[in-house]
């Protein structure tokens, strides 16, 4: 009779200050993937042993005091904070970008910095900001910059010979081209549309196989996809009719890659399949009143705001969810946040929260975030959002939960009055935020990074704004 074979020690069989040794080459992802394996891993996980080696990993300068207990809720309180931008004290710098003209379109990602005026595009490393080798201008485009998207380099016919995790940058223009920008250069331009490029989509569409296709929309009143995966096809893979009016918005719905939907100034809806083999590839339609303000895709459900309500489609039936009517201002902007069940509409003096779960029934708002103007400039994260606009010179940080006001970032320049001009692009990446600066003459942005920062501000009640990475007597 055989013997039973030992199967030997796995490692929840280990101790758990032996498993949290062997933590010691993890990232912060890397722990919260083992905490949820199985009980005993998560015990090692959430050791003060692990979590004091990441906190100081990522705040090296901030004291904890000595028999500190309780570290992984001092580096989640820490890192609330700063993602809340609840400080005074935030490294800062003014970037002279464009004399006498506002940047259009702002994007942080990474270390770099994009602003797009008119035909161009200034490419600023945030690292390097002392230096004028850190300013780089992409100016091959021949008119106005109507859009900027990041792609993954990885869904690009670059990823043959580039492994990193970068992006590439994509813009479109009035001169009826969109470029695809790598290492300061234009590495593809793609030439069809009839008229101005009005739109790009949100994120690739998802094409047979492992394609991936780039949508835009102008306006000629088509629909255009592109192959990012071949580095030689600069001809449109396919051209979608059917629009009347010229494009405003494009998205790709969450849970189907291949289908795009586009919305048109006539607020017009038409859905696209990419990988559709009849012999029309739309494969739905519906329609709104008023103009189109902004469009989101959620799971099976596409959010679109016009300037007098917010409509949630069913993308599955292509029938209304449910219409959201906004009476009491004019919606310049919209902006949802699913994973709190929130979105927000930016007004003629306001910013109104709305609970989705009940907009189908209730179209009272959740809450009223005050502005000194026109609030067009919207950021919704699980942290925070961010209201802006081009008649206050104060972007508004509040909390995405409680709706109180943690933070006013005064964006003027040391010297201007309160006449200055407001905030014409923003862009937020958690705890760093660009804007345009208030200022009469120059087109300066304003960027604050507050990962470092130790001082509450006074907004912040003691609670909040708890001081829990200073040394205790």
């Amino acid at each position: 009779m055989a013997q039973a074979t030992n199967p030997g020690k796995t490692l929840a069989d280990m101790p758990a200050d032996a498993v949290a040794h062997c933590t010691e080459f993890m990232d912060l992802r890397d722990v919260a993937s083992l905490a949820v394996t199985c009980k005993s891993l998560r015990a090692a996980a959430y050791s003060d042993y692990v979590w004091l080696r990441l906190f100081k990993e990522r705040w090296p300068t901030l004291p904890l005091s000595v028999g500190a207990s309780d570290i992984r809720g001092k580096y989640i309180n820490r890192l609330t904070a700063i993602q809340q931008m609840t400080f005074s004290d935030p490294s800062f710098r003014y970037i002279f970008a464009y004399p006498t003209q506002h940047a259009s379109h702002l994007i942080i990602d990474k270390s770099s910095l994009y602003a797009a005026k008119g035909p161009e595009v200034g490419v600023y490393r945030l690292d390097a900001m002392q230096s004028r080798v850190g300013v780089q201008r992409l100016t091959s485009h021949g008119s106005r910059i109507t859009s900027m998207r990041l792609i993954p380099i990885t869904d690009t016919w670059l990823s043959r010979s580039v492994t990193s995790k970068e992006n590439m940058l994509v813009t479109s223009s009035t001169d009826r081209t969109i470029r695809l920008w790598w290492k300061g250069k234009s590495q593809r331009c793609f030439k069809g549309h009839n008229g101005p490029v009005t739109a790009i989509a949100d994120k690739l569409v998802g094409g047979l196989g492992d394609a991936k296709l780039l949508a835009s929309g102008g306006e000629d009143c088509t629909v255009r996809v592109w192959s990012v995966g071949s580095g030689h096809k600069n001809h449109a893979v396919a051209t979608y009719h059917g629009h009347e009016k010229p494009l405003s918005f494009l998205a790709v719905a969450w849970h189907k890659p291949s289908l795009l939907i586009s919305i048109s100034k006539d607020s017009k809806i038409r859905a696209w399949d990419a990988n559709a083999s009849g012999s029309s590839p739309c494969v739905g339609m519906t329609s709104l009143s008023g103009i189109p303000v902004g469009i989101k895709c959620h799971d099976t459900v596409c959010y679109i705001a016009t300037r007098s309500s917010v409509t949630a489609v069913d993308l599955r039936t292509m029938q209304k969810a449910f219409t959201l009517p906004i009476n009491c201002t004019v919606v310049c902007s919209f902006e949802i946040l699913p994973s709190k069940w929130m979105m927000c509409t930016g007004g003629d003096d306001r910013a109104l929260l709305w609970d989705i779960r009940k907009s189908s029934q209730d179209s009272t708002p959740v809450a009223e975030l005050d502005s000194n103007g026109s609030v067009t400039l919207l950021h919704m994260d699980p942290y925070k959002v961010v209201t802006a606009g081009p008649f206050d010179h104060s972007v508004n940080i509040w909390d995405a939960g409680s709706c109180k006001l943690f933070n006013s970032l005064d964006c003027r320049i040391p010297g201007e009055d309160i006449l200055a001009d407001g905030v014409y692009a923003m862009s937020v990446d958690g705890c760093r935020i660009v804007t345009t600066a208030c200022c009469s003459e120059f087109g300066i942005l304003y960027y604050r990074d507050f990962s470092d920062c130790r001082k509450p501000v006074s907004l912040v009640d003691s609670e909040t704004g708890s001081k829990f990475w200073e040394t205790e007597d």
